[in-house]
């Protein structure tokens, strides 16, 4: 879920919460003019509340770091520190906020949710990326792992805040689940309005929309292509959540771990509800960060009437409070909480009834969304649903929920950014070519190479599961 930040800024994070130049001229494809930053006066982000756009001479985090239109501090840990980017990316960015009545994003110094940032490079291929932010992070989260590379392949590209974030995100709304159901509705209103403004910039709308995410913005990722397939033409879920009714969600999968580093549970309880054998070694970070942490946020999301007094009127007002677990989510059971709990999750609930194609890669030693109890579990639900066809998965060995602990791990893990970017790639050619992707694999870990920055999918298509 990437609720805190990351490694090593987890705790700062959590209690922290005009480039212009010239540019070398550029042709733009498939229509819309050439020059830089062109037709920019007429981009106008429909339902905005408040939008300011800049011609910048490069869009990516090589050029945007320092300045007002990324935030660095908010990737931190989500990607190996020697994974290379591309630069030189010129165009218009365009930030801003839709109407909405939580202040929780206080980026820009707006202290307004519901906000945006939408890219548009001066070369485009005539695609569109759409993302959420991962976890309880904010619209520039994942411009070093999402961002730069498919602006420098020609995509225009939109992130979402959500529409809610912090370790308080669950007080937004009036009922349970309402904070998270926002969370779809804002990566759809994103959707609508990226591509009325990619029309606006390049005279035409996009060819292909995909959608995309890690984490919670895998949870999107599979939301959208199951309830607005029409606006995609498929995605990439990067080890999304799973929330469903009856099966998997974080609800069933971490008390254990409360219980665990209160000393009431074995390593056997954790493997019970889908943690991986071999993923012991990154349990002491995970009890630090946030197992405690994320059990009782969303808990308190979803069923805030089991312990009304924790985490109370705040997740915390010290690093201490924030990571700490609550006692009694040790022994909660969902299943048998009220049906007004399972009322709420249904609402954000998934099916595996997309509608386009879809890609999921995950990580064996993931130690907060393991993917027994996630993306396994999902992929059955796909092909309950008869849409097996649609889907494929990729478990990558070695990997975990946040890229930045191969630094501290490099013996033991390799990062999922290359094999997410292959992913992408196939999905692309999928789309747009026809061209069936690798069959249901596990990619090894290579003993020597680029891990950081090379993972190839190999085999052919699997026949229709």
């Amino acid at each position: 879920m990437h609720l805190t930040r990351g490694v090593p800024c987890a705790i700062a994070a959590l209690v922290a919460a005009t480039l212009t130049g010239p540019a070398a001229a550029a042709n733009t494809a498939g229509g819309g003019g050439g020059d830089h930053c062109a037709r920019q006066e007429r981009v106008r982000v429909p339902g905005a509340a408040l939008q300011r756009s800049a011609c910048l001479p490069d869009l990516t985090t090589a050029g945007l770091a320092g300045t007002p239109y990324t935030d660095l501090a908010d990737q931190a840990g989500l990607t190996a520190s020697a994974t290379r980017t591309p630069s030189g990316v010129p165009g218009i960015q365009v930030d801003g906020y839709f109407p909405d009545t939580s202040r929780f994003n206080a980026t820009h110094g707006w202290r307004h949710d519901a906000q945006f940032v939408i890219r548009l490079p001066d070369r485009w291929n005539g695609g569109l990326v759409v993302t959420g932010a991962p976890g309880t992070r904010k619209q520039y989260a994942t411009d070093k792992a999402i961002s730069d590379r498919v602006l420098a392949q020609g995509y225009a590209y939109a992130a979402t805040d959500k529409g809610n974030n912090g370790a308080d995100f669950y007080r937004d709304g009036q009922r349970p689940g309402d904070a998270v159901a926002e969370w779809n509705t804002r990566t759809t209103e994103l959707t609508r309005a990226a591509r009325r403004v990619v029309a606006q910039r390049y005279g035409r709308a996009p060819r292909h929309t995909y959608i995309t995410g890690i984490s919670n913005g895998g949870y999107l990722t599979r939301w959208q292509l199951e309830n607005q397939p029409e606006l995609y033409d498929g995605g990439v879920d990067w080890e999304g959540a799973l929330w469903s009714v009856r099966g998997s969600s974080l609800l069933t999968s971490l008390p254990a771990t409360v219980a665990r580093m209160l000393g009431t549970a074995r390593d056997e309880d954790l493997y019970a509800v889908g943690f991986a054998r071999g993923s012991e070694f990154l349990w002491p970070y995970h009890e630090k960060t946030y197992w405690g942490l994320t059990q009782k946020i969303y808990r308190a999301e979803f069923d805030p009437a089991y312990d009304p007094g924790c985490p109370g009127p705040s997740a915390g007002t010290t690093p201490e409070r924030i990571l700490a677990p609550c006692p009694a989510d040790a022994t909660y059971d969902y299943a048998s909480r009220p049906a007004s709990v399972h009322r709420a999750l249904a609402r954000v609930a998934l099916t595996g009834r997309i509608g386009k194609p879809l890609i999921t890669v995950h990580g064996d030693l993931d130690a907060l969304l393991p993917k027994a109890a996630h993306s396994d579990v999902y992929t059955r639900m796909i092909d309950r649903s008869g849409r097996g066809g649609l889907h494929r998965s990729y478990t990558i060995r070695g990997g975990t929920h946040v890229d930045g602990l191969y630094d501290t791990y490099p013996d033991r893990l390799r990062p999922i950014l290359p094999c997410y970017r292959s992913a992408f790639d196939a999905l692309t050619g999928w789309v747009e070519r026809g061209t069936p992707p690798p069959a249901d694999q596990t990619v090894g870990r290579p003993a020597d190479g680029d891990l950081v920055n090379r993972c190839g999918l190999g085999g052919t298509a699997p026949a229709p599961r």
